[in-house]
């Protein structure tokens, strides 16, 4: 199996987890806002000092970061953020594993952003099981609430949140890949830990100061919550720096198609952890997104 494929794996299975931990956060004592924050509080110191040490080990000299770097990464970690946010506040809409899903419009996104932005396409095989995943997205976007076909219900509040979480990841990804292409060294965990470093530390300052502004009592919240906060910055450390290195090796479209597995181990978390029940029609949705994964892994 390729490198990159397990790069994935590895980084929806800590994004699965930071996003049960970040649940948990906004519901019981922190905001949309400072359940984000918590992540970066506690990943982006932990990779600035890490990194010293990885060009060390590697011999590697710091590398230059030229304007396109700066840019790609500043919008990918705004984009981000902004991505996050939606998803915790579908959390408040939809049960933990249709939300998850429902942000995986991202993928379909993502090939349009890609082409756009890098000039990296798909094959049509390819393209084809996206669709296939795209179509089970838009089941899960049948609310039980609403009336009539799903189409006119695309304006509820959790499908415009998905959407939206969609269009922030599929522009981040795109953005943290492009980053990574701006940085002139082989190695590719060295690309990915410093694009890693710079958008961690300008997301960390960005929200602080949101925060200072907007929800001030939110940072003392994160600050007070230090052992589970804790752990979602370290479950965000992990998975980010899967999904930076898989990024340096794969276009960012078949890396968040490949991620839709996310939709799996939400599944088990729904059932097991936080004991809510999907219906049939979401779970048809779900099956139809993780046969899109198994084709994707075989055709690329």
């Amino acid at each position: 199996m390729e490198p990159w494929v397990l790069l994935t794996f590895g980084a929806v299975t800590f994004q699965t987890i930071r996003f049960m931990l970040q649940k948990q956060l906004s519901s019981a004592a922190l905001s949309a806002s400072g359940a984000t924050f918590a992540r970066f509080l506690y990943s982006a110191p932990v990779v600035l000092l890490a990194l010293p040490v990885l060009l060390s080990v590697k011999g590697v000299a710091w590398p230059a970061m030229p304007p396109a770097f700066w840019l790609y990464a500043w919008i990918g970690g705004l984009t981000q953020i902004l991505a996050t946010v939606f998803v915790l506040l579908i959390f408040r809409s939809r049960n933990f594993a249709v939300g998850i899903t429902l942000k995986k419009t991202e993928v379909l996104l993502t090939a349009m952003v890609s082409l756009v932005v890098l000039g990296e396409g798909v094959s049509l095989p390819a393209l084809a099981a996206i669709i296939v995943g795209m179509a089970g997205v838009l089941i899960l976007s049948d609310l039980p609430e609403g009336q009539g076909a799903w189409w006119r219900r695309l304006d509820s509040r959790a499908a415009v949140l998905g959407i939206g979480s969609g269009v922030f990841f599929a522009v981040s990804g795109v953005c943290y890949r492009g980053a990574t292409l701006q940085i002139a060294v082989d190695d590719a965990l060295v690309r990915a830990t410093v694009t890693l470093a710079a958008v961690g530390t300008s997301q960390l300052l960005a929200m602080a100061v949101w925060m200072h502004l907007r929800e001030r009592g939110q940072i003392g919240k994160v600050v007070a919550a230090w052992r589970s906060a804790g752990l979602v910055g370290l479950a965000s450390l992990g998975g980010s720096l899967c999904w930076f290195t898989a990024f340096t090796l794969q276009n960012a479209t078949y890396v968040y198609a490949v991620g839709q597995s996310e939709v799996i181990l939400s599944l088990l978390a729904s059932y097991v952890i936080f004991h809510e029940k999907l219906s049939w029609k979401e779970g048809a949705g779900i099956a139809l997104v993780t046969l899109s994964v198994l084709s994707l892994i075989l055709l690329v």
